[in-house]
């Protein structure tokens, strides 16, 4: 009996494989899978005490997703607020959850907005009443603000700090290097939003300095933190953030390995990274992993990388660190370096943030688009090893369901019950509308013959939320 359950189990999986993409880790086969397509900017994905994820998108909104189902619903809306134009980069941006979440709901997060021409920048905190984020209040106001170079992710340390990332607006580092500016640096502050007794200085949040632009941060082994920062056309930089130290923008680019760098380092305290690469990849969100599920990829940082504004570099990039996180395994700072390993470069899709399942050990990535800054429609994918699983989540009910994927000729739209009386829309990747209606049957079939081939996406609305899913006419 044991045996023939052993074998109808991974005849499942290999059925469930047959019909979706897959990619090899090691001796792990990874299972991808669109979890939420059609959303505008995902900018940050955090994994929440709820077992939900929450993501901000630029154009001004926080979401709150389920991992298994892809449904979502909206749970904050700055958009009026938020300067984003479709073509910048101001908007909503860095988000965390308090540490102690579920006895003190308490979300921070990080977005622009105008005063008066300019623009701004703004770290408030809010409730979660179960519902919706709300009870605002702005802890930090009136940060420098731009067009470019905003920063700004946010975590929470081991000691119960958040650490900020703010940019240098574009003034060519002039304010990294200026102490009484919170620009181009790296902040830490008290949950309630006062400045820690122990700053390297008590009288600011400053913490780090001399930072051009960095959009990654993560909390790894022995409370480490890592940050990964934007170069100006070389020098993208993965660094350790260390207290009061200078990170030496706009001196200094990368490593200290000019003469004029090396007196300017020894002279200012500067710490260099731990690698570097030129031409920039223009790399962003990181995650620390480590987990039995991808046991190749533990004690790792994995990096959204976004490609460059020559879009050539899109990836994953898998930073193995050494037992202690304080230095990369055989690395080597030219950027050919052995101990990173490139992934999901095919999509040819800008990577933004990365999140991990901390249960199963699923690693969700959210894409750009193809072209700077974000060209849509944007999808969240998630990737997770059916065998280590157990295919515990291949069990749920989903909320929509498409087949024959692909098709050729006619598709059946599959809702759950919960979903009657809600609308549906399908659409191209192109935007084109494709079809649209009332949810009034649990299935609805399509005639997609005379569709062009390519890649499409039903959205559907309804109580429960939003819930998408990719299929493919070919």
């Amino acid at each position: 009996m044991a045996m023939k359950k052993i074998a109808l189990f991974f005849s499942l999986i290999c059925a469930i494989q047959m019909n979706a993409q897959t990619w090899q880790v090691g001796n792990t086969t990874l299972t991808e899978s669109d979890l939420v397509t059609g959303l505008s900017l995902p900018w940050e994905m955090v994994w929440g005490p709820d077992d939900f994820i929450w993501c901000t998108t630029r154009v001004g909104k926080v979401l709150r997703i389920d991992p298994s189902t892809g449904t979502y619903t909206s749970i904050l809306d700055k958009t009026s607020l938020i300067p984003y134009s479709g073509g910048s980069e101001p908007g909503m941006l860095g988000m965390a959850l308090h540490p102690d979440f579920l006895n003190t709901p308490k979300v921070y997060v990080v977005y622009n907005y105008t005063q008066g021409n300019n623009v701004k920048e703004r770290l408030s905190m809010f409730d979660w009443d179960g519902t919706a984020l709300v009870n605002e209040v702005q802890l930090i106001n009136a940060i420098g603000g731009n067009s470019i170079h905003n920063g700004s992710r946010l975590v929470i340390s081991q000691d119960q700090k958040i650490i900020m990332s703010t940019g240098d607006t574009g003034d060519g580092g002039v304010s990294s290097q200026d102490l009484t500016s919170l620009n181009g640096k790296i902040l830490r502050i008290n949950l309630d939003g006062s400045i820690p007794a122990d700053n390297p200085d008590p009288s600011t949040y400053v913490y780090s300095y001399g930072h051009r632009n960095c959009q990654g941060l993560a909390v790894g082994p022995n409370g480490i933190i890592y940050a990964s920062e934007h170069g100006q056309n070389n020098s993208d930089e993965f660094n350790i953030i260390e207290a009061g130290r200078n990170y030496g923008w706009p001196t200094v680019q990368g490593a200290c390995n000019t003469t004029a760098e090396i007196n300017y380092c020894t002279a200012n305290n500067v710490k260099e990274p731990l690698i570097e690469w030129s031409p920039c990849r223009a790399v962003n969100g990181i995650e620390y992993y480590n987990h039995p599920s991808i046991p190749e990829w533990n004690n790792c940082i994995l990096m959204a990388v976004l490609g460059g504004l020559n879009s050539s570099y899109e990836r994953m990039t898998v930073l193995h660190l050494s037992a202690d996180g304080q230095s990369l395994t055989t690395a080597d700072v030219s950027g050919s370096n052995t101990n990173a390993d490139a992934f999901f470069q095919s999509f040819n899709k800008r990577l933004r943030d990365i999140c991990v399942n901390p249960h199963d050990g699923s690693v969700y990535v959210a894409l750009n688009g193809a072209q700077y800054p974000g060209s849509g429609p944007n999808t969240i994918k998630k990737f997770q090893n059916l065998v280590w699983a157990g295919i515990q989540n291949e069990g749920v009910s989903q909320n929509l369901n498409v087949y024959p994927n692909p098709s050729s000729e006619r598709v059946t739209v599959e809702f759950s019950s919960n979903q009657l009386g809600g609308n549906y829309s399908i659409y191209s990747f192109s935007g084109a509308l494709m079809a649209e209606g009332k949810i009034s049957t649990l299935k609805n079939e399509l005639n997609v013959s005379e569709w062009s081939k390519g890649n499409y996406f039903v959205v559907s609305e309804s109580s429960i939320g939003t819930t998408s899913k990719t299929f493919i006419v070919q």
